[in-house]
């Protein structure tokens, strides 16, 4: 059983009153809230146990080493690689991208190639593309979308060829909640000989995930979507491909032999990870891995599938609210607007409210613009999301429409 109380009672910040009401936050796709084991654990290590890693040869060194690697594991099993050789600690997802982007990209891509990937797209999967085309002169493909956000089978395989190298594609979308069919996409992707990527951010923090299973290529999220800290993201990527790949930056603890002449690096991850790593957002977003693993992540997809639903029905008691992304079995993640309302004004009057909403485009202006808009609000669910946040939710808007 699902105990949302315990779960909420172990958010801190949701305690805190916000214009002196209930803090009803509805912005996790943005940037999800810590658990009081993510916090205790980054000032524990601040206090009692902070050194630099991979270097010393003292106790307090070799502490934080371990929990460092273990933090490696932690990753490995929340999705199930094969290996924790197969997982890279970067800034965030956006750098998990680039790296691919140019390393990968630059070696294996050519003029004659094609890269493929959505209309859906986040600005951190669309522009490093983009870049590296001006670059090297392969095409960039975009498929299309259906016009209620969800996923065409038809467009996609109509441009999907023998020239297609690479497919890059976001596994739920952070504005239409569109969730893909990411198992079929990658077999057809393997069957003309292109690798896959796939941007998990909104994806692995809904939705059990295991990358063996699936068989992508390539994986990246960030640790501060999934209930970690920032400055922290993952890169997953089969070893073999990692070991045939240059690396991305250069410096300390990426090297192996090292003369004024030349220098050799080091195997994946660490060819990786130069210079003295997120140490502490490291260990913090493992154990934010760890504390949604102990709830189980079937129970916390479970949990938003129910409330996501409630959250459809709701909305449909808003008069003159339009919500854009309709496809069917989408995550929590809600963009709208209410016609005759700027979306900033609306944000404004929620946030009077106790409600937090993100508005703008969402680093995604073209899929925006796709949909036929330029801005739009979004709420959206977390694990530790209920139905008061979204009763409250639409009670602010109801108010906010007397203002209009």
């Amino acid at each position: 059983m699902y105990d949302l109380l315990s779960v909420r009672r172990d958010f801190p910040v949701l305690a805190r009153e916000i214009n002196g009401k209930r803090n009803t936050f509805l912005d996790s796709a943005a940037s999800a809230q810590k658990p009081q084991v993510v916090i205790d654990k980054i000032v524990d290590i601040y206090t009692k146990s902070y050194a630099n890693v991979h270097r010393g040869s003292y106790q307090l060194s070799e502490e934080i080493t371990s929990e460092y690697e273990q933090a490696r594991k932690t990753v490995q099993k929340f999705i199930n690689a094969k290996s924790e050789q197969e997982i890279v600690f970067t800034r965030n997802a956006t750098e998990a991208i680039n790296l691919v982007a140019f390393t990968w990209g630059r070696k294996f891509l050519t003029k004659m190639d094609e890269v493929l990937i959505s209309e859906a797209e986040h600005h951190a999967n669309l522009v490093p593309w983009q870049m590296l085309r001006d670059e090297i002169g392969f095409e960039l493909k975009i498929f299309k979308i259906k016009d209620d956000g969800s996923f065409d089978w038809e467009e996609y395989c109509k441009l999907l060829s023998g020239k297609t190298k690479l497919v890059a594609v976001t596994g739920m979308s952070n504005v239409l909640g569109t969730v893909f069919p990411l198992k079929e996409m990658i077999s057809s992707a393997h069957a003309v000989g292109a690798k896959f990527l796939i941007d998990g951010c909104q994806y692995v923090v809904h939705h059990p995930t295991d990358v063996q299973d699936l068989d992508c290529d390539f994986l990246a999220f960030s640790g501060h979507k999934t209930y970690g800290p920032t400055g922290i993201g993952v890169l997953y990527g089969k070893y073999d491909l990692l070991n045939a790949m240059p690396p991305y930056q250069f410096g300390g603890d990426m090297v192996n032999i090292v003369t004024y002449q030349a220098t050799t690096f080091d195997v994946p991850p660490s060819r990786f990870e130069a210079g003295t790593p997120a140490i502490v957002q490291a260990i913090g977003l493992g154990a934010a891995l760890e504390y949604m693993m102990n709830l189980g992540m079937i129970n916390i997809y479970q949990h938003e599938q129910e409330l996501t639903n409630y959250m459809h029905r709701r909305l449909k008691e808003v008069d003159g609210l339009i919500e854009v992304g309709t496809a069917e079995g989408k995550g929590g993640v809600f963009s709208f607007l209410i016609e005759g309302v700027h979306p900033q004004d609306l944000a404004f009057i929620l946030d009077k409210e106790g409600v937090a909403v993100r508005v703008g485009h969402h680093c995604a202006a073209p899929l925006i613009r796709r949909m036929g808009y330029e801005s739009l609000a979004r709420a959206s669910l977390g694990l530790y999301s209920d139905q008061e946040d979204v009763d409250t939710f639409i009670a602010a808007l109801q108010k906010a429409k007397t203002f209009f």
